[in-house]
């Protein structure tokens, strides 16, 4: 490392794990360093399926002393998880109970009652957001009646509760936000039609300071007491569309992961009858740009199956998917039956009308149906803007899956880019170098950066 490189830390986590990353900036160049992984999943509590939270905590604070341990001139660190998922703190800041997963069914019965009080209409007008039963909208209608809600004097998504207990400062990032359905999408304010009474802190954009570690944290980790924490695209595919090697404008992306986001970058929302008939969603990202896109499902059916076949191997299974030939069923990755946890080869089997007899057959389907929704949506979306697209970026997790990518490129007829694998936290490292002078101002400096420097894999449709 040279005398010039500064040092920061990235929190990451997804539904399914997550790490503790040092960034290295030095120059041009960024080097990640995993210095603690964890798992992460949902656990049935109460009567709901809930997160681990405070579990969840101590293992970042055991990230941090790693961190601190092999880097110790850490200048900041930054915090992203996956959205529309929060906690409730009483007024003295006691967590009061562990945060509901979006996985849970507690929103089935209250999607109607909210768009009695706001038509589908109305919301998209405002919020821009795709229909799902599980966003922050929904869910909060749902924790009304409970018995915590009089209890709450705020609510926190979860990378700002990981950020107010390390720094004690509550703020609320506004990529994740931007995912609540509570915000208005064009003034990236709060919606006081939609979120008059939530207590949410006030809005803080990527770049910004949160604070400084406290006290009790410098102690349990080491960290140099000048640490800050920045905040970042503290939703997770914020940070990745960050990350991707994009040498001009004409691209699409997937963040390939237990959930995949498909589309397009935008500098302001699209609001159409037309986007919010095919059900796509105007997100925040970095810079004030847009993330127009669709959740799509993603590698949570896979990663589910795998959990079913626990004594199989992983590598002959892809192996053996790879080697059947084409054609073969597909299913609706996005079908809600899908979305709780449980025997997913069952449910795809079913879905497939009994087509699928041996878990190789499963793979393949599940990667043949993530391809087919991929080119789908990418043809959407420059439909709906009317902006052309050479290359699809594929980023995160499924950017490993050489099956996969290369369906996709065939499917959408478009070269396909595979990689970062770690989008998520080195957009979340550059991010913070940049509101600490270490990196280039515009994301299109960034982006041109990591494609020159970053080991990026290229399929051609067939």
């Amino acid at each position: 490392m040279s005398p010039v490189a500064r040092v920061f830390g990235a929190v990451d986590i997804g539904a399914s794990g997550g790490r503790v990353v040092a960034g290295v900036v030095d120059g041009g160049r960024t080097t990640l360093h995993v210095v603690h992984r964890f798992p992460n999943g949902v656990v049935s509590l109460d009567g709901h399926l809930r997160w681990d939270f405070s579990g969840l905590y101590r293992e970042v604070l055991t990230g941090l002393r790693a961190l601190a341990a092999g880097f110790p001139d850490v200048v900041s660190i930054g915090i992203d998880t996956w959205a529309v998922d929060y906690g409730l703190l009483a007024e003295d800041g006691t967590l009061l109970a562990e945060p509901v997963s979006y996985r849970d069914g507690r929103t089935a019965d209250v999607v109607a009652r909210v768009h009695e009080r706001v038509s589908p209409e109305r919301l998209y007008a405002i919020n821009g957001l795709q229909f799902l039963p599980f966003t922050t909208l929904y869910q909060l209608e749902a924790e009304r009646s409970s018995p915590l809600w009089d209890k709450a004097a705020h609510v926190v998504l979860l990378p700002d509760l990981l950020a107010y207990w390390l720094t004690g400062e509550l703020r609320t990032e506004i990529t994740n936000a931007s995912t609540t359905g509570l915000l208005d999408v064009r003034t990236r304010t709060w919606a006081s039609e939609l979120a008059g009474g939530v207590p949410f802190p006030p809005l803080q954009e990527p770049g910004e300071v949160r604070g400084l570690l406290r006290r009790e944290v410098l102690a349990a980790t080491g960290l140099p007491s000048t640490t800050l924490v920045t905040s970042v695209g503290s939703h997770d595919t914020a940070s990745a569309v960050v990350a991707l090697p994009a040498d001009g404008p004409r691209f699409a992306y997937v963040s390939s992961g237990t959930w995949s986001l498909a589309g397009v970058e935008r500098p302001s929302p699209v609001l159409t009858s037309q986007a919010r008939q095919v059900n796509f969603t105007n997100e925040g990202g970095v810079d004030g740009r847009t993330r127009f896109l669709r959740n799509v499902g993603g590698l949570w059916l896979l990663q589910e199956s795998l959990r079913e076949w626990a004594t199989l191997d992983t590598s002959d299974l892809l192996a053996q998917a790879e080697a059947l030939p084409a054609g073969g069923p597909t299913v609706d990755v996005d079908d809600p039956a899908f979305i709780a946890p449980g025997d997913m080869p069952q449910r795809i089997a079913s879905a497939a009308s009994g087509a699928l007899h041996t878990p190789a057959e499963t793979v393949r389907c599940i990667l043949d149906s993530l391809a087919v929704a991929y080119a789908r949506t990418v043809d959407q979306a420059t439909r709906l803007t009317g902006q052309d697209v050479d290359v699809i970026h594929i980023v995160g997790g499924g950017s490993r899956n050489d099956l996969l990518c290369r369906l996709t490129a065939n499917l959408s007829g478009r070269h396909v880019t595979a990689g970062p694998v770690e989008a998520t936290a080195l957009g979340n490292i550059l991010i913070q170098a940049r509101a600490h002078s270490a990196a280039p101002e515009s994301l299109e400096d960034l982006r041109a950066a990591l494609a020159a420097t970053e080991q990026i894999r290229h399929y051609h449709p067939a």
